[in-house]
């Protein structure tokens, strides 16, 4: 089981409350726990946080909340995570049926529920940090609150007390730390649960940095930040970039932005950071403006061509383009194009996403207009339409796993280009997606070798030999510590460029040795 131990003021015979989720990987955090601990107040001494992962073993879970004898159990409760959450409280219920379980997050703040949480005891609609404080002294002084769900208002985000101490040095050390200097986002697309906050709220610029400083002391260097816009407030952003542009050492940021909002005075700061510091979140989701406009989603399509230019030929940013399959009254013809135009602008990833039926969306208005069908289980996922049936559905399920393992890995980039002849991209994809699922009959654990081997056996009936060989070699041996490929070998007349790597290598790794020694 993957677990993550963090600080407690006192051991586990005090422990009263237990805050807990499971994350979707063990390099993530969870930053809502941390708030909710952050704003307990006296109550901190009898608190703990417990994080683990997803698909690890429920009843062990269990074992490790239970070993504290809690009184309170609240769990944050997602979309990736729901499944597990549900059996999790069934077991606290079952063994321990006198502890008190909380549910919140966005998979609990919406009815109605889509998966089984009834045995829980309370139900936290909305932001939890003040009402989570409000019930756990309750049900501590002996009062327990009658409603099972309890709506807590937004809360003041510029009055509470801030996450960030309750890192610790392993999350710097190994983790993602989450930051965020807004809430709220003013856009109403109907497929986001951003979009139900539409107020936005700030905290005063001097107090972020002021918490960002702290965390860079103690020696994070990677922050992802869950701004929904964070190129929306373009003196925030200037501040923040700033603050990191005249730091020396190497780190890593993740913003996401809006793609039509970057006025020249952000344009010079993201110019200046260097190659791997910069990962944009771009969300597009669609380049059709009829579609765009059934979601509620506002498009300046000149205005976007022009930014991805810029970002892809004047700033060394890592892109992160967010494109739809599946949106009401989106052709497969229309995803299509969407994707051609997109390939043609920018070198980044291009991230192939399934629509989603969120809970707390109004996407659901289209159901019987588009014939919108969804898995009732999580994710959600949309099963098909009444312009994508079913089997294209799965199909384009699989082209955005393979779109992921070929393309948007980047460990075959100049092999995509073969692979994208004549500028379609959708449709040469496509083709080599269904030959793929069939020459492979799966769409997972496809090791880099075996991806490599079914490129050149597709591509062989179009290019010539020798080229594959040598375009597929430049690709893999990319990156240090890599072999040849075991399928090339039988390939003898190529023998003196393999030999010739592998003494290129060899000689890189000498003069890298007698460096060090002479250091």
């Amino acid at each position: 089981m993957c677990k993550i131990h963090h600080m407690n003021n006192n051991n586990s015979n005090n422990i009263d409350i237990i805050f807990t989720t499971l994350n979707s990987r063990f390099s993530h955090s969870s930053l809502s726990l941390r708030y909710l601990f952050a704003n307990l107040k006296e109550l901190k001494n009898s608190a703990k946080i417990l994080e683990f992962v997803i698909n690890s073993q429920t009843q062990t879970i269990v074992e490790e909340i239970l070993a504290y004898k809690p009184k309170i159990v609240c769990i944050a409760t997602y979309i990736w995570n729901a499944t597990d959450v549900a059996e999790i409280v069934k077991y606290i219920k079952l063994i321990s049926p006198n502890t008190i379980v909380a549910l919140g997050g966005p998979e609990i703040s919406h009815l109605p529920h889509r998966v089984n949480f009834e045995k829980a005891d309370y139900f936290m609609f909305g932001e939890g940090e003040i009402s989570v404080y409000n019930l756990c002294q309750n049900v501590l002084g002996g009062v327990r609150p009658k409603d099972k769900i309890i709506q807590a208002k937004p809360v003041e985000f510029d009055k509470i007390a801030l996450p960030y101490d309750y890192y610790t040095d392993f999350d710097i050390k190994n983790r993602h730390i989450y930051i965020e200097s807004s809430r709220g986002c003013p856009f109403t697309c109907e497929f986001c649960l951003s979009s139900i906050d539409s107020s936005m709220r700030y905290l005063p610029i001097d107090v972020f940095l002021a918490e960002i400083d702290k965390l860079w002391n103690r020696g994070a260097r990677s922050y992802k930040f869950i701004d929904r816009t964070f190129n929306l407030k373009i003196s925030y952003a200037k501040a923040i970039l700033e603050y990191f542009l005249v730091k020396d050492e190497d780190y890593f940021l993740h913003f996401e932005v809006i793609p039509d909002n970057f006025p020249d005075e952000l344009r010079e700061l993201l110019k200046q950071f260097k190659a791997g510091s910069l990962q944009l979140e771009v969300g597009i989701q669609t380049l059709n403006l009829e579609v765009a406009k059934e979601i509620n989603r506002n498009l300046r399509i000149q205005k976007i061509k022009e930014n991805l230019a810029f970002l892809d030929n004047e700033t060394k940013a890592h892109v992160h383009i967010d494109l739809i399959v599946g949106l009401p009254s989106e052709t497969i013809e229309s995803f299509s194009s969407n994707l051609d135009l997109l390939y043609s602008l920018s070198s980044g990833e291009i991230q192939i996403g399934i629509l989603k039926k969120l809970s707390g969306t109004t996407l659901n208005r289209h159901d019987e207009i588009h014939g919108m069908v969804y898995n009732p289980n999580p994710p959600y996922d949309i099963l098909q339409n009444n312009l994508i049936q079913f089997e294209l559905m799965q199909d384009m399920k699989r082209f955005a796993r393979f779109w992921d393992i070929v393309y948007n890995s980047g460990n075959f980039v100049k092999t995509s280009k073969l692979l994208f002849k004549n500028g379609k991209v959708f449709d040469n994809f496509f083709s080599f997606s269904k030959w793929l699922y069939k020459r492979s009959e799966s769409t997972f654990k496809i090791s880099l070798d075996r991806v490599a081997e079914y490129l050149f056996e597709y591509l062989s009936k179009d290019y010539d030999e020798e080229l594959l060989v040598k375009t597929i070699l430049d690709d893999v041996m990319l990156i240090e510590g890599r072999k040849i490929p075991p399928f090339l070998k039988k390939y003898k007349k190529y023998e003196k460029d393999f030999i010739q790597i592998e003494q290129s290598r060899a000689n890189k790794r000498q003069v890298l040795r007698k460096e060090s020694d002479e250091e």
